[in-house]
């Protein structure tokens, strides 16, 4: 369904790069609207139940929506917090364990404080699913083999591949008790921005698919999510494209 759009996705970077730099101004309005944007998205794939005006209200006036779990805001003012550390950490061209476990504090400490930022101590089981997650003993471990692998695979990936495989080497890994796919999200953004390229969310409406390519990659078939996020990331570009054009 999904096809890889590696030579379209340099194409469009070498149009977005054209317009570079922005103004400070510029930098600044579309940080804010992606932040809502991703917040809202990754959220959402996690069944919160914010919709986008919510979650903006929520970030930017501090204010409670009726009705609506408070776990749900908590959702949305953490993963605002993270995400203003991945731009943050973006000027970097690499991360850390301990920059992954503070973008997990960010989101997860109002949610429950004791396990924001620190590895799970217990096995995680995923009801229907075959994944066998690694024993909470070798985390360390494989959280550091997984940090070491990375410059080859900068090296070796297109930019696009390169992000899709953190996001299932991490996701496979499942360091937390809980908030891994938006931390995984949350990196993958982090590398596609280091490399160059804009924020890509995955909107709720194919989540099924998202889903569905990810089973996949636990079958060591990474084809389907690469060329998902391939995707993702072309339909993102042309978005930021038409957004910079106006500042132009």
């Amino acid at each position: 369904m999904y096809r890889n759009c590696f030579e379209q996705n340099d194409k469009l970077k070498k149009q977005i790069d054209s317009f570079r730099p922005l103004s400070s101004d510029a930098l600044a309005q579309i940080k804010e609207y992606y932040k809502i944007g991703l917040t809202y998205s990754s959220n959402a794939l996690e069944g919160n139940t914010l919709d986008l005006a919510e979650t903006k209200v929520v970030i930017e006036d501090g204010l409670t929506i009726g009705g609506k779990p408070i776990k749900d805001h908590f959702e949305a003012i953490g993963h605002a917090k993270a995400f203003d550390e991945v731009i943050n950490l973006a000027k970097k061209d690499y991360f850390t364990q301990d920059n992954i476990k503070y973008l997990h504090k960010l989101f997860y400490s109002n949610i429950d404080s004791e396990n924001a930022g620190q590895y799970r101590t217990s096995q995680v089981i995923i009801t229907g699913s075959d994944v066998e997650f690694p024993e909470p003993d070798i985390l360390n471990q494989k959280m550091q083999e997984f940090i070491n692998k990375l410059p080859e695979l900068k090296k070796t990936f297109h930019p696009v591949k390169y992000a899709s495989m953190i996001h299932i080497i991490f996701v496979n890994i499942h360091p937390f008790i809980d908030g891994n796919g938006r931390v995984a999200r949350l990196l993958m953004n982090l590398a596609l921005l280091q490399s160059g390229y804009n924020i890509v969310s995955i909107p709720p409406v194919v989540r099924s698919d998202y889903i569905r390519a990810l089973q996949e990659s636990n079958k060591n078939n990474f084809t389907p999510f690469i060329n998902f996020i391939s995707e993702m990331t072309l339909e993102a570009q042309k978005e930021y494209l038409k957004i910079i054009q106006r500042f132009a």
